[in-house]
């Protein structure tokens, strides 16, 4: 009887133990199930594998109480990640002192869908050391690759819109700091008409402008105009003073710089080619350009890409230039400053801005504009401009053009009291300013004394004006000012010998 009672007692709890191992897998199974972890075992020797049902599940084979063999597991990778799981193994089943591997690799279903998969390995040794079976366990992280992945993709573009934000504001700021010469185009001369009409011309097609004229007639105004009326209007218009940038920053200043490119790059800077893409670039002052920054550009203009201070990639870019001068570059090429292909790559269309000595019959129109500009802005009342002011501004020459007579303007109306514009006589005086329709003789002296000294220079160079015994190395003076000086002069160097 005793015998009968042990025997029902150990198979009561042998049911038990089976019952609660059998919830034990159960429980296990679902945890696998919802954390898409499955477990797995290979037979070293044998070469079997065992895979629990969830690893069944994420390689989309029918479940069976072994796994499928080496060769089949195989098939369902990757095939560019084959290599390194076939050699993971290789190590796993040879090195004895291993600690546990971790890999990371692609599968690929029959219905073509790839699942990402993480797996990790543990070797299990029998008593003399040899690696008898290897154990680990297989994650499916396909959904948390996909979210890893849109979030880097997310933080990229956000990155890549708040550097854009912070550029183009940058751009905005100091374009909006700028001094502009006017708001639009002033005048019906028939100096100004030429101007116009080529604007017309040019704006709708893609070709470079070269914009030449004195310092304040108004040159910027000319390509703000060509860009308003070309096919690129609704891009940038990005205006680069090149005279007012050191000749060390104009590279990175126009092609932007890489992180740590130099002495305080401290972030990588887009240049004003880049912010000017799609639109239009304003390159004013081209003739300061020193001769490695004339190389650049050329190589901009020919080529149609360029790469970043610092940077080994290669940048392709969309810009229409328009550069503008109030140097002679035809000049500036004969004494070797100025690069004569470069030049002719910005010459494709000239446009030469006139004086405003040069068309004074537009000085009324003018004054009249900026008198009603400035006085809006003072909130005065000005109905009315001063007879005698407006024939004063006729009579003036204007050495500083557009740009002086705009200052003048804007301080007379500041000064101004009542409803009539009125501009002192003194202010059109400066010392510095030349005296373009002085004439006495003393005057008559000078031009002679000076016109014979050129003379001589000349014919002790034989003719030649450039070059290290040419007469403007005699005389000390740049090649290009003895041109100007001897066309203002009316001498004729082929009769000077």
């Amino acid at each position: 009887m005793r015998k009968k009672v042990c025997t029902s007692t150990v198979l009561r709890r042998a049911k038990h133990a089976e019952e609660a191992l059998q919830r034990s897998e159960g429980y296990l199974a679902e945890a696998q199930k919802l954390t898409h972890t499955g477990s797995w075992a290979w037979d070293v020797r044998t070469g079997v594998l065992f895979w629990s049902r969830e690893i069944f599940r994420i390689y989309d084979y029918e479940y069976q109480e072994m796994g499928p063999t080496w060769p089949q597991f195989l098939e369902r990778v990757h095939p560019e990640d084959r290599p390194q799981i076939e050699h993971k193994a290789k190590m796993e089943t040879t090195q004895k002192d291993w600690l546990d591997s971790q890999a990371d690799f692609r599968i690929v279903l029959p219905n073509g869908t790839i699942k990402r998969l993480h797996t990790i390995a543990h070797p299990v040794m029998d008593a003399s050391g040899e690696i008898t079976e290897v154990v680990g366990t297989v994650m499916d992280v396909t959904e948390q690759w996909k979210a890893r992945a849109e979030l880097e993709k997310a933080f990229e573009e956000i990155k890549r819109l708040k550097d854009r934000l912070h550029d183009e504001n940058l751009a905005l700021r100091e374009q909006i700091d700028q001094a502009f010469m006017f708001e639009e185009i002033v005048g019906a001369s028939p100096a100004l008409q030429t101007v116009l009409s080529s604007i017309v011309k040019v704006a709708p097609t893609d070709s470079t402008v070269l914009i030449t004229g004195e310092t304040g007639t108004g040159k910027e105004l000319i390509a703000r105009a060509i860009h308003k009326h070309s096919q690129r209007s609704g891009q940038a218009f990005i205006s680069v003073n090149c005279a007012s940038i050191p000749s060390s920053l104009i590279a990175s200043e126009l092609f932007g710089h890489e992180k740590g490119a130099f002495t305080g790059a401290v972030q990588r800077r887009q240049g004003r080619f880049e912010l000017a893409h799609s639109g239009t670039i304003f390159l004013d002052e081209v003739g300061d350009f020193s001769a490695e920054t004339q190389v650049t550009l050329l190589r901009v203009l020919q080529e149609r890409q360029f790469e970043r201070v610092g940077g080994n990639r290669i940048l392709p870019t969309d810009v229409r230039v328009i550069a503008a001068t109030n140097r002679d570059l035809a000049g500036a090429i004969t004494s070797g400053t100025f690069r004569s292909d470069l030049f002719y790559r910005l010459n494709v269309f000239p446009i030469h801005v006139p004086s405003l000595r040069d068309r004074r019959e537009d000085i009324p129109m003018l004054v009249e504009y900026f008198v009603k500009r400035y006085a809006e802005k003072a909130r005065k009342q000005i109905d009315k401009v001063d007879k005698n002011t407006l024939k004063l501004c006729q009579s003036y020459h204007w050495p500083g053009n557009i740009r002086e007579l705009q200052n003048i303007v804007e301080r007379s109306v500041i000064l101004c009291t009542g409803d009539t514009f009125r501009m002192e006589k003194a202010w059109l005086s400066s010392p510095d300013a030349p005296r373009m329709d002085s004439a006495g003789p003393l005057t008559e002296n000078l031009r002679s004394y000076e016109k014979e000294l050129i003379e001589a220079a000349l014919a002790e160079s034989k003719g030649k004006v450039a070059g290290p015994n040419g007469a403007a190395a005699k005389l000390g003076v740049p090649p290009s000012t003895l041109h100007l000086k001897i066309k203002q002069l009316n001498i004729k160097k082929n009769t000077v010998r």
